[in-house]
């Protein structure tokens, strides 16, 4: 049974999130900056439907979702490029894979994932 992520979340760690950001040709000050951050996370569970609330001292950002569904997101704590994104189950883990242009237009496109589970985000 998928787990209840209703609630608000503090951010502990990111791991790897600076590298991450590197492979997408993310400038240096923009990485340091976003890594530094500790954003909080509000989540509206209502079965499939999500919403996620990002909130930062420089930083909010909403993004609405529908499990198993594609839809589009902007990567605006970052880099501002557009991508298609889709969440899924993985028993109570939830999975996002994300796939855009490069930002610089050139290339193939990228593609990421994140995965929240548990106590954890």
């Amino acid at each position: 049974m998928p787990s209840d992520y209703n609630g608000t979340w503090d951010m502990v760690s990111n791991d790897n999130l600076e590298g991450y950001m590197a492979a997408l040709d993310i400038n240096f000050a923009t990485r340091k900056i976003v890594s530094m951050l500790k954003p909080q996370k509000v989540i509206k569970q209502d079965g499939d439907p999500f919403t996620f609330q990002t909130i930062s001292p420089v930083l909010k950002y909403e993004c609405s979702f529908k499990i198993g569904e594609e839809f589009e997101e902007v990567t605006k704590a970052m880099d501002h490029r557009k991508c298609q994104s889709v969440v899924n189950w993985d028993n109570d883990k939830l999975v996002c894979v994300q796939k855009g242009e490069k930002r610089n237009g050139l290339g193939t496109p990228d593609s990421g994932g994140r995965a929240s589970s548990g106590a954890n985000l």
